[in-house]
């Protein structure tokens, strides 16, 4: 009766304590500090800075020195925000962007510190959506910031001449947006390539060539090919910041297409990075 009692009152087994699940505030704070811990972001980021700001401050005291020399039709054909956002330079800026967004996933894999967080943190969905939260929320501040630092001290010195343009222009808004958004578009592009390939080198490639090179496959004189040469996130960001009506030939890509590429890109992405890193093994 004793020893019936005693086992009673003593339990062999004790009920399991399960750890509680990490909330997605937690994956947001934790990716934020793994984001900046990268020694390659915030110099990627100051590059881009340096870059498009710097090229439009060249580029407007050029053509303010060069005024005096230009014929009135020349005066008149002039385009002030080429000199606010330079071609050239966002090309740059895209493969900048679309780097940082791979190194950020892709660092992992070749590090081996992602068997780690998924052992930590099993959701693996949640984890890279929380990633692509603070890769996305980082990008666009970024973004937004060299847009408008870039516009505003190009057209300040075009203004000595009243060449300049002012922010609340028709179609400068869009022109602005529509820089800003470049960076994070490409950045999630490039997550969601290296999700889907996981080895650095062969992620760098694949994410110039989806951004810069693929355009170029598509010729402009048959309508199949131009559509789908319309569906670039380059030819979307050319789009949006053509506030100075010219011909673009045939089949030209209209604003609501444009703003639906720059939507449908990083969704895409994101939700081929979703699908592969829940299916596959480590």
């Amino acid at each position: 009766m004793t020893a019936e009692r005693t086992r009673t009152a003593s339990p062999t087994a004790r009920p399991a304590e399960t750890e509680p699940r990490a909330r997605f505030a937690d994956l947001l704070a934790a990716e934020w500090i793994k984001f900046w811990s990268l020694r390659s972001t915030a110099g990627g980021l100051a590059l881009i800075a340096v870059l498009i700001v710097g090229s439009a401050v060249q580029q407007a005291m050029y053509d303010r020195d060069n005024w005096g020399r230009w014929s009135p039709e020349e005066r008149a054909a002039f385009y002030p925000l080429r000199d606010a956002f330079v071609h050239n330079s966002y090309l740059v800026a895209m493969l900048a962007a679309g780097a940082i967004g791979a190194v950020t996933l892709v660092s992992e894999y070749g590090s081996g510190l992602i068997r780690t967080t998924f052992a930590a943190v099993p959701a693996r969905r949640s984890l890279l959506a929380a990633k692509a939260c603070v890769l996305a929320g980082v990008m666009s501040a970024v973004g937004a910031f060299i847009a408008v630092s870039a516009f505003l001290a190009s057209q300040a010195i075009l203004a000595d001449h009243r060449a300049g343009l002012s922010i609340r222009h028709p179609g400068v808004p869009r022109a602005i947006t529509g820089c800003a958004l470049l960076l994070p578009v490409c950045a999630l592009v490039g997550m969601g390539i290296a999700a889907l390939l996981r080895h650095p080198a062969s992620t760098i490639v694949t994410t110039t060539g989806v951004l810069l090179f693929l355009p170029l496959f598509f010729s402009p004189e048959h309508r199949w090919s131009r559509e789908a040469r319309n569906t670039m996130p380059l030819v979307a960001y050319d789009r949006l910041t053509d506030i100075n009506p010219h011909p673009w030939g045939l089949y030209p890509p209209s604003l609501a297409e444009a703003w639906a590429v720059f939507a449908a890109w990083p969704l895409i992405a994101l939700l081929i990075g979703l699908a592969v890193v829940h299916r596959r093994d480590v």
